[in-house]
């Protein structure tokens, strides 16, 4: 066969591949994606024209431009409505986000199994138009929130596109299940950088809080809310569909939480609003111009009838944390907590893959609650949400850590009444204080604990395991009444900033204290070096803030046992807690504390 032949059969292998790699015939795509655009446009309309929806001349900047794409959400929440139950059409990723080790993808929801599912990356080869294409597994699959789900890939490979796409197991080009691609559709595969992105927005009355990355906000300031527009809409903000926009202004900004006036039409029947996109924008008053909105993959959704508590009674005292990989500390930490009182537990999972599910499944006695949190380096933002979801369940909430116990000296010294001895004690000391008319805010000191000496995690828990520390108290953290912060929602992990007229109230250490058992063996702080969850906390392997408290002193920046590692941090030995948990939590027989019962 001589050379142009060859060249021939090469280019009809080459056509016939892209046929089959391409199931939707282009007219095909464009007959469907223009059903849909006029069928959410007619929509959104409606909502909009309502006579129960009265628009103001200010409020509505409808921007409608003509699009090659099928880009909006609500054509993908359209399209996915029926997706859901049929293996034969496509899943349908709305938004991707490109963090440094992974991509997340966010689809419509559609409930997917990892196991289920393939990650497919998409590259170049020579300049061509043939792409090479890669499937890799999925990190995890997880419901987040009640009307989306997402999916963790790992980071693309050198010379691979930021665009993944799912498909299911098992599939190949040929299969109609791929995730639909168009190549003129750029906003629809749009990969937002985890650097700048609109990530979260919940409705809270007659605003919207948005969670914003890349603003550059002053750390632990308010900063002037008068430099932002917010923008509510259908579009993919980044691309050249705007969608159907409508501006109002910001009303708080603070750290990476900027709050917004809602719409007219939105404020005044927040039901209709499911899966609208709201973003921020720069503005300058003096030269009345916007910058570019900020890509978003944020939506807001109207509460459903079931979610309205009415007049049901609040816990008095709940608890709010941020865990990445703990989930062998959650035993211990909330059976000892719910003994003093704790009624309500808001677990923010960031990203473990340690079988922490399971964990929770098993506490769930407890009143225990998982939120799925994949935004990392978020945690001042994810106390904020928090602070937000507990405002109508929760008298106090308290925000500490899993490696934080509250041990109160006098009162387990001084044993008063009937019952279990210092049964619902923090639970009694936050309530003395729910009809202050100006404290809304109690803040406990922490005693660090170093090693003791240990070379291997404790049997029976850190409480009892671990019982000698630095002198002085480091850090405190705080129990706060949410219907009490300032609307900024601003915090600082230990404390939040409160509404004018309010003040917080410093318990003496005789009275209340946390046991902070932060430098533990080394084989459990190690995995500290990966990332640390605080936004404006240097993780250790940067040679940042050396002297800060929140780095061990002198450990450097590598994760390498330092020497005599289990004898540091041991200035003052003290065993209050442990003799106390001994004493009055061990079982009379067997000697075993409640988490050690709960693991047979």
């Amino acid at each position: 066969m001589d050379s142009s032949s060859s060249s021939s059969s090469s280019s009809e292998q080459k056509r016939k591949r892209k046929r089959v790699g391409r199931p939707y015939s282009q007219a095909h795509y464009f007959s469907l994606r223009s059903f849909v655009l006029c069928l959410s446009f007619l929509v959104f309309l409606l909502f909009l024209s309502s006579d129960r929806f009265p628009l103001g001349p200010a409020s509505f900047h409808p921007v409608l431009k003509a699009s090659t794409l099928l880009s909006s959400t609500s054509s993908s929440s359209i399209l996915d409505s029926f997706n859901s139950n049929n293996r034969l059409l496509p899943i349908l990723v709305n938004d991707r986000v490109l963090f440094p080790d992974h991509v997340l993808l966010i689809l419509s929801n559609q409930v997917l199994r990892a196991r289920d599912l393939d990650c497919v990356y998409y590259s170049k080869f020579n300049g061509s138009d043939d792409e090479v294409v890669r499937a890799r597994p999925p990190l995890s699959a997880e419901q987040y929130g009640a009307f989306r789900s997402i999916v963790l890939c790992p980071a693309p490979e050198a010379n691979y596109s930021g665009v993944v796409d799912l498909r299911r197991r098992g599939g190949d080009v040929a299969e109609s299940d791929w995730s639909l691609r168009v190549k003129s559709n750029q906003s629809s595969q749009a990969v937002y950088s985890w650097e700048k992105v609109v990530y979260e927005a919940v409705l809270d009355g007659d605003t919207a809080v948005l969670f914003v990355k890349g603003l550059n906000l002053r750390p632990h300031k308010r900063s002037d809310p008068t430099r932002f527009r917010c923008h509510f809409g259908f579009g993919n903000w980044g691309g050249e569909n705007e969608g159907f926009v409508l501006t109002t202004e910001a009303v708080t900004a603070a750290q990476e939480v900027v709050r917004c006036l809602l719409p007219r039409s939105i404020k005044n029947m927040p039901e209709r609003a499911q899966g609208i996109r709201v973003t921020v924008s720069r503005y300058s008053s003096r030269a009345r111009v916007h910058e570019p909105p900020i890509g978003s993959v944020a939506k807001i959704y109207g509460p459903k009838a079931e979610e309205v508590r009415g007049d049901k009674r609040k816990y008095e005292l709940c608890v709010c944390t941020m865990v990445w990989n703990q989930a062998q500390a959650l035993r211990e930490w909330i059976e000892y907590h719910a003994w003093l009182g704790v009624e309500r537990w808001f677990i923010y999972d960031n990203n473990s893959d340690d079988g922490i599910e399971d964990v929770i499944k098993e506490l769930e006695f407890y009143n225990v609650s998982r939120q799925s949190w994949p935004w990392i380096k978020a945690q001042e933002a994810g106390f904020s949400h928090c602070a937000l979801k507990a405002r109508d369940e929760c008298n106090w909430v308290g925000f500490f850590d899993v490696d934080e116990f509250f041990y109160f000296p006098y009162g387990f010294r001084h044993l008063k009444g009937k019952g279990f001895p210092g049964q619902n004690y923090l639970k009694s000391m936050v309530a003395n204080f729910s009809s202050s008319k100006t404290i809304a805010e109690i803040r406990t000191d922490c005693h660090s604990f170093g090693p003791s000496g240990l070379s291997s995690h404790p049997e029976q828990g850190v409480t009892v395991g671990y019982t000698c520390r630095l002198r002085s108290p480091e850090r405190h953290k705080s129990i706060v009444r949410p219907d009490l912060l300032d609307s900024s929602l601003l915090n600082v992990v230990h404390h939040f900033l409160l509404r004018e007229g309010f003040r917080h109230l410093n318990v003496i250490e005789s009275r209340a204290v946390i046991n902070h058992y932060k430098y533990q063996v080394w084989d459990t702080f190690k995995a500290k070096f990966y990332r640390r969850v605080a936004t404006y906390v240097v993780d250790w392997q940067k040679d940042q803030n050396k002297g800060s408290k929140d780095r061990a002193p002198g450990l450097g920046t590598e994760a390498i046992e330092p020497p005599n590692w289990r004898l540091r941090f041991c200035e003052v030995w003290d065993t209050g807690l442990r003799d106390f948990v001994l004493a009055y939590l061990a079982d009379p027989v067997t000697g075993l504390l409640p988490w050690q019962r709960s693991l047979l």
